[in-house]
């Protein structure tokens, strides 16, 4: 028994010297404070609660860093508009429950801001999430506060980044003015509600960059969404509570989101190989990415230069500053819509006078109205109304409709979705004239330039011909071993005329430029480019005379040489026709010489 109790008794203490041990690490209470340098850690050992220093500054701040990285690495600070000038620091909670940032004098730098606490009763405590929570000791554990509820830049592992609006309450990140200033930055980013739920960075409060639409699986102004991987948005528009979340199935992996000083969202992940942390940038690739670059009714396109155009059926507003790169003021149509709404009674006419312009892989406008309609209904539903100028659907959303001007339109590269744009007939018809116009063009040159190939294929077909008779007749008179001096006509310079050479001579073959008629075929004198005057032998086709015929012809001439015969200028051979080209002699035949 008594070996039984003093084991009771010893597991007690134990139990106790535990609790004590852990409240120690992770916990600060009314009793125990942590003074600079003095740190809390979470169970987990990730994360660590104390005081730091940056590199470029000697003010102290407090704030969480992950604990077992060795590049120092801030995920929120407490007193980040209030830095502390000395190591004379205290994180305690005060005499009404708060939890607060003091310096050597006593003076409070920062605090929880919560009322209605319970004196000497509340706890704070370091989860191994990274959040810092304030217990109310009294209250079963319930949570008054939480540093998840008020961050700096940093979005880390299942912390919500979202609005409450019956509370009127918004949880935001927010960035630093430099990388070793942590106070607030001219940027913010959160949760918007609209009528479909959207990430928002502002700069200096104004809309800076959209996700767009959240679709119930990804922002769809986002193209890198393989970056966002484990997001996930939880939307009660009954309660209108709407919060963005994420949790990385890989709970090994050291990586978080921060929006740094220049606005742009980041994707840190943690490199033990390297030493250091590698940066990821989902969101704002591009200059398209600013909120409204190219104003009203102007559509970006990274890809083109410059980056804003008008949509079609639209003009610029300002054609001067559109020209010189101005293009905030936006576009303006060109042609009024059919579709008009009477002030006086509200009636609508010549709705279905309209049509709608196609614009594929497209990030939709700002601030649609959703409808939970099929795709194929979205077209007639727009058509309806004449304040509804474009159509758009995706099959998380359904249907979504913009009335007034629109903005922040992007052509991307992948994914997006098709857009339509609603336009009058007139200007669809434009489009469609010029396409007409356009294939008409296309198909005339390639008419052309058929007809063209074919006319040269013809004649390089009608000069292999010629080529290879020529040769012919060449290999004939070498074959006989005829040496060129003793060739009437030195061969190798005897030209190879073509038939419209000969038919203009001859005035196109004319009776009146016959010299007479043989069994061959008849004989024209005609007249050369240059003068030379020539008597053309034109073989008939019915002569019977053949390519032998004419080849021998040419080889006999060529071979004999005598001033009492006339001499070959050359041959025409082209389809059909077959012709000797001779000097022209101008005295009679022979037998009018010697009969009279």
């Amino acid at each position: 028994m008594g070996k039984t109790i003093s084991c009771s008794v010893l597991l007690t203490l134990i139990s106790c010297f535990s609790l004590q041990f852990a409240t120690a690490l992770d916990t600060i209470t009314p009793s125990k404070s942590i003074k600079d340098p003095e740190s809390i850690i979470s169970q987990s050992g990730v994360f660590r609660l104390g005081f730091f220093s940056f590199a470029n500054s000697s003010n102290r701040y407090v704030g969480i860093l992950y604990n077992q990285i060795p590049v120092q690495t801030v995920v929120w600070v407490a007193n980040r508009n209030k830095p502390l000038k000395d190591s004379s620091g205290i994180l305690n909670i005060s005499d009404d429950g708060k939890l607060v940032v003091l310096n050597g004098k006593a003076e409070i730098l920062w605090s929880s801001n919560v009322t209605n606490l319970v004196p000497n009763a509340t706890t704070a405590q370091l989860l191994n999430s990274g959040n810092l929570v304030l217990n109310n000791g009294e209250d079963g554990g319930s949570s008054l506060w939480e540093s998840f509820q008020d961050p700096s830049n940093a979005f880390i592992e299942t912390m919500e980044i979202g609005t409450d609006v019956k509370k009127g309450r918004k949880v935001e990140l927010k960035s630093w003015k430099s990388i070793d200033d942590p106070s607030d930055g001219n940027f913010s980013f959160a949760i918007e509600p609209f009528n479909i739920p959207e990430g928002i960075i502002r700069k200096n409060n104004k809309l800076y960059f959209r996700t767009g639409p959240w679709n119930g699986n990804i922002f769809l102004g986002v193209i890198l969404t393989g970056y966002l991987d484990g997001f996930y948005m939880a939307a009660d528009n009954q309660q209108q509570t709407y919060y963005l979340t994420y949790n990385f199935s890989n709970n090994s992996m050291s990586m978080y989101y921060e929006l740094n000083s220049q606005g742009k969202f980041v994707e840190r992940q943690w490199d033990a190989g390297k030493g250091d942390w590698i940066n990821r940038y989902p969101i704002l690739q591009t200059d398209c990415d600013d909120y409204g670059k190219c104003g009203s009714f102007g559509m970006c396109d990274s890809t083109k230069r410059p980056i804003c155009s008008c949509l079609k059926g639209f003009k610029p507003r300002n054609i001067e500053g559109w020209s010189k790169g101005n293009w905030s003021s936006g576009c303006l149509r060109t042609t009024p819509l059919q579709c008009q709404r009477d002030s006086n009674n509200g009636s609508e006419t010549g709705q279905g006078d309209d049509g709608f312009l196609k614009l594929k892989m497209m990030k939709v406008p700002a601030f649609p109205d959703r409808s939970s309609l099929i795709n194929r209904d979205c077209k007639d539903q727009c058509l309806k109304s004449c304040s509804c100028v474009a159509y758009a659907y995706d099959d998380g959303l359904g249907c979504m409709f913009w009335g007034g001007d629109l903005i922040d339109v992007q052509k991307f590269s992948t994914r997006g979705v098709d857009l339509y744009i609603r336009l009058p007939s007139s200007e669809l018809d434009k489009g469609k004239s010029k396409k007409v116009i356009v294939f008409t063009t296309a198909i005339a040159g390639i008419v052309i330039i058929t007809i063209s190939a074919l006319f040269l294929w013809c004649r390089m077909a009608k000069q292999r011909g010629r080529n290879k008779i020529w040769k012919q007749i060449k290999l004939q008179i070498y074959s006989e071993n005829v040496e060129e001096n003793l060739i009437g006509v030195k061969f190798q310079q005897l030209p190879l005329f073509n038939f419209e050479e000969l038919a203009t001579a001859t005035d196109n073959f004319h009776d009146t430029k016959k010299l007479g008629q043989g069994g061959f075929g008849p004989v024209y004198r005609g007249t050369l480019g240059d003068g030379k005057e020539i008597a053309v032998k034109r073989l008939s086709k019915a002569s019977g005379q053949g390519l032998e015929e004419f080849m021998n012809e040419v080889v006999v001439i060529s071979k004999l040489q005598h001033r009492n015969l006339v001499r070959l200028f050359g041959c025409c051979v082209e389809g059909e026709e077959t012709m000797l080209v001779y000097e022209y002699m101008p005295n009679t035949s022979l037998d009018a010489f010697l009969f009279g």
